[in-house]
Parts: C-alpha cells; sequence; structure tokens
C-alpha cells in the first residue's frame, strides 16, 4: 500500500468517532451486510463517517490490505478496526456496541 493511502485511511478512521467503508452510502446502501450495518448504527443514533468503496477500485482494495480483513463493510469506532457486519451484529446484540459507543 502506498504511503498517501494508508494516510488517507489513518486520517478518515482516527478523525471520525465511526466509520464505515461500505458498498454505497449510508443514505443508499448498495448491499444487505452494508445496509444491515447502516441500520444498526442508525438505530443507535449514531451519526458515521461512510465511504462508498464502489467509487474508488483502490479504495475498495486498500482497505482490505489496511485492516487484513477480506470483506466490506468494515467498521472503525475511535480509529480501530472492529470488524464486519457479523461481528457488528453480535456486538449490537450483545449490548457491547452501545457501550463501546459510549451509550451504556
Amino acid at each position: 500500500m502506498d504511503a498517501k493511502l494508508k494516510e488517507r485511511f489513518d486520517t478518515e478512521t482516527k478523525g471520525n468517532k465511526v466509520v464505515v467503508y461500505m458498498k454505497g452510502t449510508a443514505i443508499a446502501p448498495m448491499c444487505g451486510f452494508s445496509a444491515a450495518v447502516a441500520q444498526i448504527l442508525q438505530s443507535l443514533g449514531v451519526k458515521f463517517h461512510d465511504v462508498n468503496v464502489l467509487a474508488d477500485p483502490e479504495i475498495r482494495e486498500g482497505i482490505k490490505e489496511y485492516t487484513s480483513w477480506p470483506t466490506i463493510p468494515q467498521v472503525f469506532i475511535d480509529g480501530k478496526f472492529v470488524g464486519g457486519c457479523d461481528i457488528l451484529t453480535e456486538l449490537h446484540q450483545k449490548g457491547e456496541l452501545a457501550k463501546m459507543l459510549g451509550q451504556g
């Protein structure tokens, strides 16, 4: 990964409380997993920075390298990679996601 792309990811993930690299946007998700993540966060009243990986193949592949995680969506909270749809869903069901977001 080139330094410029790594710097972009560092800036985005550390400069926003919650970041979701997703297919589509929060308003118009383009896959079921991205839609599920957006819905969970929205149900908690969480505003998040969305990055549409479909708009840029370099971002789509780069974020996978950045996290060593093969799938999209990818969720970051407080600058730390949390995981994808399955992990976020599990954290939400256990009530742990709200705690991570300062709601519990």
